[in-house]
């Protein structure tokens, strides 16, 4: 049943790809930069997927499995949807804000090295030490995105700064979710067995890097469509 799972996000991924790949074909006055973006992060999270689908990319740490393979995609996936947040925030200012984007990709590789480091500790104390510090920094981010990057959110057209605001709220709500299936899961108390966490964590994945994806780029083109959307 997992590796049937696992299969379905890898499809999940590759209809990603074709689908920005054709949007970007007629960009509707989206920048090609955008559909870059878009594409890479199925590209990248669909072929490790293929590893773990083909059944590599995991090895039994402190007694359970660790998918390692998750983790390199989480490297990956996890800053270019904060760059394409970022390119969303700023879509019609000029410039980009590369420092401010920097800042919130460095507090997401904390997110992921404390998460990381944590599910191949042993010691309960110190890997939930750890937890704990990867749920603040994940606040931390939270910080950014809603307030610093949102206020250059919210410098452009009205219309422009709702798609942000949505794109912002659906990705803050979905990225509650690996933390909290990762302290649920046999990593964590053990609530629940490492299939349900496979399926969670594929749900999810499908969720945020194509669902998200869809939501940010086909807002923005629809507001083409309306002679709604200007990039300085």
């Amino acid at each position: 049943m997992t590796e049937w799972w696992l299969w379905m996000y890898v499809a999940a991924m590759a209809g990603g790809v074709v689908l920005f790949t054709r949007w970007r074909a007629d960009p509707c006055g989206v920048p090609l930069s955008e559909y870059r973006v878009a594409i890479a992060v199925p590209l990248w999270s669909g072929s490790w997927y293929l590893v773990l689908a083909l059944g590599g990319g995991r090895t039994e740490v402190a007694g359970h499995d660790l998918y390692w393979a998750r983790y390199v995609d989480w490297s990956v996936t996890s800053p270019l949807l904060l760059v394409a947040l970022m390119l969303t925030a700023t879509h019609a200012l000029p410039g980009r804000r590369w420092r401010l984007t920097s800042a919130l990709i460095g507090m997401n590789l904390l997110v992921f090295l404390c998460g990381l480091v944590a599910e191949l500790t042993a010691d309960a104390a110190v890997r939930y030490t750890l937890f704990t510090i990867g749920v603040l920094a994940l606040l931390g981010l939270y910080g950014l995105i809603w307030g610093p990057l949102r206020t250059h959110a919210y410098r452009q057209p009205k219309e422009i700064a709702a798609v942000y605001r949505e794109a912002a709220l659906l990705l803050s709500v979905l990225w509650v979710g690996y933390p909290l299936f990762w302290f649920i899961g046999p990593a964590g108390v053990g609530l629940i067995s490492s299939a349900t966490t496979s399926l969670l964590f594929v749900v999810l994945s499908i969720l945020t890097k194509v669902g998200w994806s869809i939501l940010d780029l086909g807002r923005l083109r629809a507001l083409s469509d309306r002679g709604e959307l200007t990039v300085v």
